[in-house]
C-alpha cells in the first residue's frame, strides 16, 4: 500500500497486530456466513468513508459526511428484500453495500467511489452529487438532511398497497414494505413528525401503510446533544406505530430486532419504527472540528463504541478469521478501494451547463395518450348535471367536468387533499368525482400540507398519476420544500432514471370580494419561478382551464414532467364580464378530442397593432373590461392572456405581439419579485431597444381583510388609464 493510511486505520491495524478487540458474546442465531458478509459490509462502507477524506484532501471529492459509527445499518439490509424501495439518510453507506450483495453484477464500490468524485460515469446522479441511490437496487436518490424524504416514504408505503385495491401494477410488487431511514436530530423536524403521524393517522383508521420507519440515534445533531432517552419517550408511546429497539454495536441483535419488526410490518401491513442506538465517529463532516464542542473524553469513549471493532472481534473469537487473515483481509480491502478510487477520481467531470442541466427535465419516449372514453360511458359519467350539459358554465364547473373525462381516459389518476371527497371541495371543484370512481382514487387527506404532497411523491414513484390539491395558495409555503426539495429534483440527482410526474393543483391568487385575507388571497407564487423544471399554467376562463388540465395530465404522463395548475379562486364562480347577469365569462365546454393549445403560446384577443397588453388570471380578467370602457381606441390594441406562466416563453409571446411596439404589463402580484419583472426583462433582452413598456403591479403589501384588499390590488380604472396613456405616448426611437 503505497497511498497514506488514514489515522484510523493504522489504528485498526496496531488493534489487530495487538490482539486488542473486543470479544462479544453474541448468540448463536447469527450465522458465521451472516456475521462475516456483514463485517465485510461494514468494513467497505467504513474504508470508503475514510476514503472520501483522503481523495477530499487531494481536491477530489467534495462531500465527506459519511457512515462511521451508523455500519449496523448493514443488518437492516439484510432483514429487507432487494424489492422493499428504501429512502436512505446519508450515513447509510453500510445498508447500501449489503444490499448491493441481493443483486449479482453490483459494484457498490466503484459506484460510490464515482459519486464522492463527482464523476458523470456516477451511475445514479452522473455526477450532480454525492447521493446512496440505484434504479436497480430500488434505493431513490436522497439528498435531504432534514428527514423532508419521509412524507414521500409514507406515501410510496400508501401507494403500495393502494395498488394492490385498485389492481393497478406498481412499480414496487404487492407484499414491499418501505424502509426510510433518519437520524434522531431529525426526527424533530416538522417533516419528520408530520410523516410519522400521517403514518398512525391512517394505521388507525385500518389503511394497510407498510413502512419500517429506522431511527439512527447517534446522539448528536451536529453539535448539540440529542437529551438522553428523548427518541424513546417520543416516539415509543405512538398510537399505531409499533416500537422495536436495537443496540447498533451488537449486529446479531441487530439483525434479529429488524427481522422482527420488517415481518411485523410486512404481515401486518401497518408501520413500525427501528429505534437503532449508534455512534458517530470523525464528526460530522470532515470539516467539523469535534473539539471544539465535545470533550476528548466523550470522543475516545465513543471510539471504543465502534461497531467494526465488535463485529471484528466475533470473527476472531469465532475462528471465522485468524488474526492474520483479518490483519491481511483489512489491508487487501483497503488497498483494493485505494486503487478503484484512483481509478475514479479520473473519471470524466461534467463539463457544461448543458450537461448539468440535461437532467432536470429529461425527454422521455413519449406514450401514447390512452383512448377518450366511449360516449355510453361519459352519458353515463354526466347523469348527475345532465340538466347543464350544452350551456355555458363558469371555470369550477368546467374543471369539474374536465376531470370527470380525465379520470375516465387515464385509470392511474388520483385526486386527494383536504375535503376533495363527498364535499367536493372548498369551491366544488371535485363535486361527484368519489361517487364515479370511489374512495380509492379521490381521497380526503388529514389536515397537513407536506403529508399530501409527500402522498403525492410516493404515488408518482408507484406508477400513479397524483393529482394533489391543496386548498389555499398560503398553504402550500408550510410545505413548499416538498416540491423545491424532494419532487422538481429527483429527476435531476438520479440523472432522469426517477421522476415525479404529477399535476398539483392549487386555489389561489387575489380579489376575493371581501374574504379571507391574506391567507386566502395569496397574490405571491415566486416559490414556483425559481424551482428548475417544473410547469406552471394559470387560466383566467373555464375553457383554458379545461385544456390547460388536460395539457398538464398529458405532460406528466407522456413526459413525466411536474406541473402546477394555479386556478384563481375569483374566477371559479364568475359569470359575468362588464354586466351583472350578462354570461360574459360562462364557456362551452372543450370536447375532449379538442386540440391542445401549444405549450406556452399565450392567447390573444383582438387584432390591435398599436398596444398590446400582456397579463394573467385576474389582470387579464379586468383588462378585458379596461378594454370595453375604451371602445374609439379598442380596434388598436391586442390582449395576451399568457396562461404559462413557468416557464415564460418568450419565443412564442413575442410572436403574439406582432407589429405592436408599446407593451403594458399587467400582473397581480406585487411589484417585487413578480412574474413582469422577468417579462419585462426577457422582452428587452429579446429585442433591445425596440419596445416601449410600463408594468401596472400590486403594491408590495399583504392583502387585507375587507374593501381595503383593493387599495394594493391593480384596478379596472388603472389599466384603461394606463392603457390611454401608452396609446397617445410618443413611440421612442
Amino acid at each position: 500500500m503505497t497511498e497514506a493510511l488514514h489515522p484510523w486505520l493504522q489504528g485498526f491495524l496496531a488493534r489487530i497486530e495487538q490482539g486488542a478487540l473486543p470479544t462479544p458474546h453474541w448468540p448463536d442465531s447469527l450465522s458465521d456466513s451472516d456475521l462475516y458478509r456483514l463485517w465485510h459490509s461494514q468494513l467497505c462502507s467504513r474504508l470508503l468513508d475514510l476514503q472520501s477524506r483522503l481523495l477530499q484532501a487531494k481536491g477530489q471529492s467534495f462531500y465527506t459526511i459519511g457512515s462511521a459509527g451508523h455500519e449496523a445499518n448493514a443488518a437492516v439490509a439484510a432483514a429487507l428484500r432487494l424489492s422493499d424501495p428504501a429512502f436512505l439518510h446519508y450515513r447509510s453507506g453500510a445498508f447500501f453495500i449489503e444490499r448491493s450483495k441481493q443483486l449479482p453484477g453490483s459494484t457498490p464500490l466503484y459506484d460510490m467511489l464515482l459519486s464522492f468524485c463527482a464523476s458523470s460515469e456516477d451511475p445514479i446522479s452522473g455526477g450532480r452529487h454525492k447521493v446512496l441511490g440505484s434504479l436497480a437496487l430500488n434505493i431513490p436518490p436522497q439528498t435531504s438532511t432534514i428527514a423532508s424524504q419521509l412524507p414521500k416514504a409514507v406515501g410510496t408505503a400508501f401507494a403500495i398497497d393502494l395498488s394492490k385495491r385498485l389492481g393497478q401494477p406498481g412499480n414496487w410488487p404487492e407484499d414491499a414494505i418501505v424502509v426510510c431511514s433518519f437520524g434522531d436530530a431529525s426526527a424533530n423536524h416538522s417533516t419528520a413528525q408530520g410523516a410519522i403521524n400521517s403514518a398512525c393517522w391512517a394505521a388507525y383508521q385500518h389503511v394497510p401503510l407498510p413502512i419500517l420507519l429506522v431511527c439512527e440515534d447517534n446522539g448528536l445533531g451536529i453539535s448539540t446533544p440529542t437529551p438522553q432517552g428523548w427518541i424513546e419517550q417520543s416516539l415509543a408511546e405512538r398510537p399505531e406505530l409499533r416500537y422495536f429497539a436495537a443496540d447498533g454495536s451488537d449486529l446479531a441483535e441487530t439483525l434479529r430486532v429488524a427481522k422482527a419488526a420488517a415481518h411485523y410490518v410486512r404481515s401486518k401491513r401497518a408501520p413500525a419504527l427501528l429505534h437503532l442506538s449508534t455512534v458517530r465517529l470523525f464528526g460530522h463532516a470532515g470539516a467539523d472540528a469535534e473539539v471544539a464542542y465535545r470533550s476528548k473524553q466523550q470522543i475516545d469513549s465513543e471510539l471504543e463504541q465502534d461497531p467494526l471493532l465488535a463485529s471484528s472481534g466475533m470473527l476472531l473469537s469465532r475462528g471465522i478469521l485468524s488474526q492474520a487473515a483479518l490483519l491481511q483481509s483489512v489491508q487487501q480491502l483497503a488497498a483494493q478501494i485505494a486503487r478503484v478510487a484512483a481509478v475514479a477520481s479520473s473519471r470524466p467531470k461534467l463539463t457544461s451547463a448543458a450537461a448539468v442541466m440535461a437532467s432536470i427535465a429529461p425527454s422521455y419516449p413519449a406514450l401514447p395518450t390512452p383512448p377518450l372514453p366511449l360516449p355510453a360511458v361519459r352519458q353515463a359519467l354526466f347523469a348527475y348535471d345532465q340538466h347543464n350539459l350544452g350551456k355555458g358554465q363558469h371555470l369550477a364547473k368546467l374543471l369539474n367536468w374536465a376531470l370527470h373525462d380525465l379520470f375516465a381516459q387515464y385509470p392511474q389518476t388520483l385526486l386527494f387533499g383536504e375535503d376533495v371527497g363527498k364535499k367536493g371541495g372548498v369551491y366544488g371543484v371535485s363535486q361527484h368525482l368519489v361517487h364515479a370512481f370511489g374512495a380509492n382514487r379521490v381521497i380526503n387527506t388529514l389536515l397537513d400540507e407536506q403529508s399530501i404532497l409527500g402522498l403525492a411523491i410516493g404515488l408518482a414513484q408507484q406508477g400513479f398519476l397524483p393529482i394533489p390539491e391543496i386548498q389555499f395558495l398560503a398553504y402550500v409555503h408550510n410545505a413548499e420544500d416538498q416540491i423545491r426539495g424532494e419532487a422538481a429534483t429527483l429527476p435531476f440527482f438520479s440523472n432522469g432514471q426517477y421522476h415525479n410526474a404529477m399535476v398539483i393543483r392549487i386555489a389561489g391568487l387575489a380579489y376575493q370580494r371581501g374574504f379571507g385575507g391574506h391567507f386566502h388571497n395569496d397574490n405571491s407564487f415566486a416559490v414556483f419561478r425559481d424551482i428548475p423544471g417544473i410547469i406552471l399554467l394559470c387560466p383566467s376562463n373555464g375553457a383554458d382551464a379545461v385544456l390547460l388540465l388536460r395539457q398538464a395530465v398529458e405532460l406528466a404522463y407522456q413526459q413525466k414532467r411536474l406541473v402546477i395548475l394555479l386556478e384563481p379562486i375569483a374566477l371559479y364562480m364568475t359569470r359575468d364580464l362588464l354586466h351583472p347577469g350578462d354570461g360574459l365569462w360562462l364557456c362551452q365546454y372543450p370536447e375532449p378530442d379538442q386540440p391542445l393549445p401549444a405549450l406556452g403560446e399565450p392567447a390573444v384577443y383582438g387584432e390591435g397593432e398599436q398596444l398590446a397588453v400582456i397579463s394573467y388570471a385576474n389582470g387579464y380578467y379586468l383588462s378585458r373590461q379596461a378594454l370595453a370602457e375604451l371602445p374609439q381606441q379598442a380596434a388598436d390594441i391586442r390582449l395576451l392572456d399568457l396562461r404559462c406562466l413557468v416557464p415564460l416563453h418568450i419565443d412564442a409571446i413575442i410572436q403574439a405581439l406582432g407589429p405592436c411596439r408599446k407593451i403594458l404589463l399587467v400582473d397581480e402580484c406585487r411589484r417585487r419579485g413578480s412574474l413582469s419583472e422577468e417579462l419585462f426583462t426577457l422582452l428587452h433582452e429579446a429585442r433591445p431597444r425596440l419596445y416601449q413598456i410600463q408594468r401596472i403591479t400590486a403594491e408590495d403589501s399583504f392583502i387585507p381583510l375587507g374593501a381595503a384588499a383593493y387599495q394594493v390590488l391593480p384596478s379596472k380604472a388603472q389599466i384603461s388609464s394606463a392603457m390611454q396613456q401608452l396609446l397617445t405616448a410618443e413611440v421612442l426611437v
